[in-house]
């Protein structure tokens, strides 16, 4: 059971990781790589910019120097290069048609064969812009701009910057950008598997509880304290167990009422069977003999057609055989039965029977049935001496039938349960506990309600109502 629920933790697990926290990473990752290349696109095309206006400022100033006959254009250039005020942060050059570079602003001269790719792409015809790393393998950002109009020996003059000191501010931001998504990620882990967990806890509590109740242990019960869906399905979880718990205790309590009452009348049966066997020649002992085993037989029938009964219940195979019936014919048969059966039990029966009542379209037998029970029930739960009171009567149009008693009653907390399979309020009376529950269905099956009300020690009433015959439903 252990390793049944680690491996379902594991793969809730797993599929977190993969369905939210990769999810999240690829996100985070591609967010960060954007980041890099917009802080670092700005970054380089700030430079640029610096640089552009830095060689525009210069070259407008030469094309003055060009356009004025009286000055010495390589002397001004000579004089500008030196006096260049960004030169502690670029270099300006100038450069001849060959591509060599003939004067700098920090007045060291490069290498004859020096590569300088921003001059061959002004010269293809290109932007005049590159970046790269120089000869000391310094990353720099070069810009380059045509002054072969001047007339001078220099072809293009050239602004070159380092990036060292921007690709460092580039990478302190990166750093800081991927040390802020760690710590997002960190967090969004750890409320996960908080999360993750949350969940798997009551899970494992609901399969191990699940486990104890296939064997039959309903004593222990989920704790949950949240109120969101798992605790939902926490309390359903304990509520199904005190279902379980109540269904088990109502059949423990129905097998051993039953056992009793099929026990009660076979051992009547069997001690009067010996005793007509050996009273040969008393008429009196064998008549009296055959009564009790005639009435414990059909006692005992009785009790099997309300077991057949509920298990075509539980079965789907309960079918009725509807037809048009007269309710005060059936529920007449019902009296007379117990009228004549309960005169030796000392239990007064009265009816109160109308002149007519509107046709019921329904199952003349269950119907009849369902009298006998609830009114065997009045009896049963009736004491010697006590009344029993059955009135039948039209209300609203419905058919309604009306079994009250003076007997023991049912206690408040019973009674929303005494319609329930194998329930018995009164474990000192006869009965299996399935009867009433089997007439509620017959009832219910009619599309009529079967009502209960009792007071304890006062009595119960039984109200029963049916409703008319259809027009439709006329054959």
């Amino acid at each position: 059971m252990f390793n049944k629920t680690l491996s379902k933790r594991h793969s809730i697990t797993q599929r977190w990781i993969t369905n939210n926290l990769l999810i999240v990473v690829l996100i985070m990752i591609s967010i960060v790589l954007a980041f890099v290349y917009a802080v670092q696109t700005f970054y380089y095309t700030s430079a640029k910019q610096n640089l552009n206006s830095e060689l525009t400022s210069v070259v407008n100033l030469l094309s003055r120097y060009a356009q004025d006959p009286e000055t010495n254009l390589s002397s001004e250039m000579r004089s500008t290069f030196e006096s260049f005020s960004g030169k502690d942060k670029m270099e300006l050059m100038a450069i001849n048609a060959k591509g060599r570079v003939l004067l700098t602003s920090s007045g060291f001269s490069p290498s004859a064969d020096l590569a300088i790719p921003d001059f061959e792409n002004l010269q293809a015809g290109g932007e005049g812009y590159w970046v790269g790393k120089a000869e000391n393998q310094e990353k720099i950002m070069a810009v380059c701009a045509d002054i072969s109009s001047f007339g001078t020996e220099f072809h293009a003059i050239r602004v070159v910057t380092s990036l060292t000191q921007i690709d460092k501010t580039v990478a302190n931001i990166i750093i800081s950008a991927s040390v802020v998504c760690i710590v997002i990620l960190l967090m969004l882990i750890l409320t996960g598997m908080y999360f993750v967990s949350s969940i798997i806890k009551p899970i494992m509590q609901v399969s191990n509880m699940a486990e104890k109740f296939a064997k039959g242990d309903f004593s222990s019960r989920i704790r949950y304290e949240d109120s969101d869906e798992i605790g939902d399905l926490c309390q359903a979880i304990n509520h199904m167990a005190d279902e379980l718990s109540s269904a088990e205790d109502m059949k423990n309590e129905f097998i051993s009422s039953v056992s009793h009452e099929l026990r009660t009348p076979l051992t009547a049966i069997k001690g009067w069977a010996e005793t007509v066997a050996y009273a040969e020649d008393d008429p009196e002992i064998i008549q009296k003999g055959m009564n009790v085993i005639t009435n414990e037989t059909s006692r005992l029938s009785e009790m099997v057609e309300e077991l057949l009964d509920f298990s075509r219940m539980q079965s789907g195979h309960f079918t009725l055989q509807k037809e048009t019936m007269d309710v005060l014919a059936e529920l007449g048969d019902a009296v007379l039965i117990y009228m004549n059966k309960n005169i030796q039990e000392n239990i007064h029966i009265s009816y109160d029977e109308p002149e007519m009542l509107p046709f019921v379209y329904g199952d003349k037998n269950r119907i009849r049935q369902v009298f006998i029970n609830v009114i065997d029930n009045a009896v049963k739960y009736s004491d010697p001496g006590g009344n029993v009171r059955i009135k039948a009567f039209e209300q609203n149009g419905n058919v309604c039938v009306e079994v009250s008693d003076d007997g023991c009653g049912i206690k408040e907390s019973d009674l929303p349960k005494v319609k329930t399979k194998f329930y018995k309020p009164n474990h000192t009376r006869r009965g299996s506990g399935i009867g009433l529950a089997v007439a509620d269905e017959i009832v219910t099956e009619h599309g009529g309600v079967l009502d209960i009300s009792s007071k304890e020690g006062i009595g119960t009433t039984v109200f029963i109502t049916l409703p008319p015959e259809l027009p439709e439903q006329k054959t």
